[in-house]
């Protein structure tokens, strides 16, 4: 039987198709290190591979699988840009700023795709995204999005879709319009992780899995790692758990929210499925955004999220395949072969949360839904930082990300109320 992660409903497609997923052991004990990182996501393990590769001492603790987290069980989309689009970052901190994080994006999009090369690993990247509108109102917006993005942020890759080209495209009539990115794509984003790990296991990582980390202390210039088998002493820790920390790091818990997205994949639908047949990522214009594409072997996956009272796959499956039917009727009665769903770590400004958050360590987490592209380049600039260059990743260290509202009692309901209410503007 395929292995099931602990923390998250469901075994995702991704899982069945890897059955040479390496397994680390866990610590036993306690040990020194030069850095130490606390989440074997996609932050995590990249951080590990360079500055393993750069000589440092490293040790990585996950408390579960590498990949059992949003790292593994994503939606795959790489995306252009920051989450938040360059033109509403430019109203907010000015255009050089707003370029400069533009700019830093491309890098990281280009990194991703390098470093799979470059490593070997099999990530099944498949060029093209589709950004669709579901309202008639935004199609100025989105058409308006598209000539920025050529004209003042020199990003020629986008142009904007009519009706019919977006039907054409999508095998759908479902939505009015929409912009086509040729300078992005999709991954298996299971393949990213594994072959990460694998990478910054052979650079001299030391990596430990099924490993909870219970506390986290810095003092006298030494940061302290405890867990259930073992302190490991530091000089510097990377905090990466994204969505997953608990209440590990209190700065970090009160900027970064968790919240459930859910993916089913379908049967493989066939060469003459009208589905797709360019083979792109979509996304949505809703708030509550819905996220799909096809596999290699051509099935649809299909990703959302709404408030269900359930984790349980069979009901995962129900409200995925309605939603499905809403664009692909055809596909009504679709078989789910998998369903499953994790937790995605956003901000309010849904900008990412990189910010020392105690004497020599540094927190990173809050992609808002950008982090396949995001998230393996900060763990790069990490590294940078560890080198003595801080300049890129202070770009996101000065990012204004306020914590939520509400405190640990009231944030989730207010979060909670707020999708709900967003969910329901989506619909009207």
């Amino acid at each position: 039987m395929p292995y099931q992660s602990p923390i998250s409903p469901g075994i995702s497609w991704y899982e069945t198709t890897i059955p040479d997923r390496t397994e680390y052991p866990a610590l036993d004990g306690s040990r020194q290190a030069d850095v130490v990182i606390i989440g074997g996501g996609f932050t995590g393990l990249s951080a590990a591979v360079h500055l393993a590769s750069a000589g440092a001492d490293v040790v990585l603790l996950e408390a579960y699988r590498f990949g059992d987290g949003a790292s593994g069980r994503n939606g795959g989309q790489l995306g252009t840009g920051q989450r938040t689009w360059a033109e509403d970052l430019e109203a907010q901190y000015g255009f050089t700023r707003a370029k400069a994080l533009f700019d830093l994006a491309e890098e990281a999009k280009a990194y991703l795709l390098q470093f799979a090369e470059t490593h070997g690993i099999d990530i099944e990247y498949v060029p093209g995204q589709m950004s669709v509108v579901h309202k008639k109102r935004y199609l100025k917006h989105y058409q308006k999005h598209a000539e920025l993005m050529a004209t003042r942020f020199g990003y020629p890759h986008i142009h904007f879709m009519d009706a019919a080209e977006t039907a054409e495209r999508l095998g759908s009539s479902r939505f009015l319009g929409g912009n086509y990115d040729k300078g992005t794509g999709h991954i298996q984003p299971m393949k990213l992780v594994v072959g990460t790990a694998r990478a910054a296991a052979k650079a001299g990582a030391h990596l430990f899995e099924n490993t909870k980390v219970t506390g986290i202390s810095s003092e006298n210039g030494r940061v302290a790692v405890t867990t259930g088998s073992g302190t490991v002493t530091a000089a510097k820790a990377l905090i990466a758990v994204n969505a997953y920390g608990g209440n590990l790091e209190p700065v970090s818990a009160a900027h970064v929210m968790p919240i459930r997205s859910f993916i089913g994949a379908t049967v493989p639908l066939g060469k003459d499925s009208p589905v797709l047949p360019g083979g792109e990522s979509v996304d949505d214009s809703r708030f509550v955004v819905r996220y799909f594409r096809r596999s290699r072997d051509g099935r649809l996956l299909f990703g959302g999220r709404e408030a269900y009272t359930a984790d349980n796959p069979e009901d995962i499956s129900t409200h995925i395949r309605r939603q499905i039917a809403e664009i692909y009727p055809a596909l009504a009665d679709v078989e789910i072969t998998q369903a499953w769903g994790g937790s995605v770590g956003i901000t309010l400004p849904r900008q990412p949360f990189v910010r020392e958050v105690m004497p020599n360590v540094i927190s990173a987490g809050g992609y808002s839904g950008h982090g396949v592209m995001l998230a393996n380049y900060v763990g790069k600039l990490y590294a940078e930082t560890v080198a003595g260059n801080r300049d890129r990743l202070k770009l996101l260290e000065e990012l204004k990300v306020p914590a939520f509202p509400g405190g640990r009692t009231l944030r989730a309901p207010l979060l909670f109320l707020a999708l709900s209410w967003y969910a329901l503007m989506d619909r009207v």
